[in-house]
């Protein structure tokens, strides 16, 4: 299961690298409206949350639609500006069709959003929209009606909401990370530049890119294609881990926010290589040799006689888990040991975690 992003024949110029203010405060908020799903930002989301003030809260949640479970299409500008208010003015261009079919994108039920999804002007999409706010609490179902009752007044009142934080907290956080994210987002330029759009597939492990092809494939637990003949723009995050977000909708050009590097501590896994783990581990012979090694080194003559199983079937049980990355081995003259990679086991839930919310 991947995301894919044609951009086959696309110039290098038309493939923007840049940071934005906008999306990162989206990620922000998305940390801050959810900080248990986000464990390695929580002193960074406690100082913000300390910095909120107390009449912004209520908001906080009110427009949870646009950042919690999901983020809504406009928080990803296709085309970054240095200020976050410069991004807005941009997003004030957006007609109310646009602006409303883009704030309830998030909890549609389909993605990417069909060419006709317009909660104004389609009952149909108007009621599944208003029927997944619902689901997610009386104060965004109420938000939900406003919406559609007057984009215009709504549009304003997120708005000051986002200026407002800018004020409270995140100008400051902005102004800590932005240098990082520059420097990150010239180096993929200078990369892109020299090497072309192969060079985008050392961005992160779950990202690859059929040269041939020219297609760009995220790997993620769902399957989506998105047309990017006419360019795309990739947004490095200091608070997007582990989400690899990738926005695409008609009449938008493909962004894809991703985690940068110096600022996401943990291993990537792509879905094959979680999958090859679980799988590994589900076989309950598997499961007890993980058990012995768990201990300490053993070699395959141990396991065999501790368990009263055959050498051979040892052998082959134990190239699965070390095809899996669950084992380090090590040659002592004549023999080879094994033990458990005890770092990569201790960091599967996690990683499950990772790879179901990238």
């Amino acid at each position: 299961m991947v995301t894919s992003v044609d951009i086959a024949g696309v110039p290098a110029d038309r493939i923007r690298i840049t940071p934005s203010p906008l999306a990162e405060l989206g990620a922000v908020l998305h940390v801050l409206a959810d900080p248990q799903h986000h464990p390695d930002t929580a002193a960074a989301v406690a100082m913000m949350a300390a910095a909120l003030p107390a009449e912004l809260a209520p908001d906080l949640e009110e427009f949870g639609l646009l950042w919690q479970s999901g983020r809504a299409d406009f928080l990803f500008p296709s085309d970054p500006r240095p200020s976050l208010r410069e991004e807005l003015d941009d997003v004030d261009r957006l007609d109310d069709e646009r602006w409303v079919a883009a704030a309830l994108a998030a909890h549609r039920a389909v993605s990417p959003a069909p060419r006709m999804w317009s909660p104004l002007r389609d009952p149909t999409v108007r009621q599944r929209a208003l029927a997944a706010a619902r689901a997610r609490g009386p104060q965004q179902a109420a938000w939900a009606e406003r919406v559609l009752a007057d984009p215009a007044a709504e549009r304003e009142r997120v708005r000051r909401f986002l200026l407002a934080c800018e004020s409270a907290f995140f100008g400051t956080v902005w102004k800590r990370v932005r240098p990082a994210l520059v420097e990150e987002a010239d180096r993929r330029r200078f990369d892109l530049a020299r090497e072309g759009i192969g060079a985008l597939g050392r961005i992160s492990h779950a990202i690859r890119v059929d040269t041939e092809r020219g297609v760009l494939t995220i790997d993620k637990l769902q399957d989506q294609t998105a047309d990017g003949g006419g360019g795309m723009t990739l947004i490095p995050s200091a608070y997007g881990a582990p989400h690899m977000t990738v926005v695409y909708a008609p009449g938008w050009l493909p962004v894809l926010q991703y985690p940068a590097p110096g600022w996401d501590p943990r291993p990537v896994l792509r879905v094959d290589e979680l999958d090859a783990r679980l799988t590994a581990l589900a076989h309950p012979l598997r499961l007890r040799f993980c058990r012995t090694l768990a201990r300490g080194p053993h070699t395959t003559g141990e396991l065999a006689d501790f368990w009263r199983v055959t050498a051979p079937e040892v052998s082959r049980h134990l190239a699965v888990l070390k095809a899996a990355g669950l084992l380090i081995s090590a040659r002592r003259g004549r023999y080879v040991t094994y033990r458990l990679d005890t770092e990569a086991c201790t960091g599967l839930g996690q990683q499950l975690m990772d790879v179901l919310g990238r």
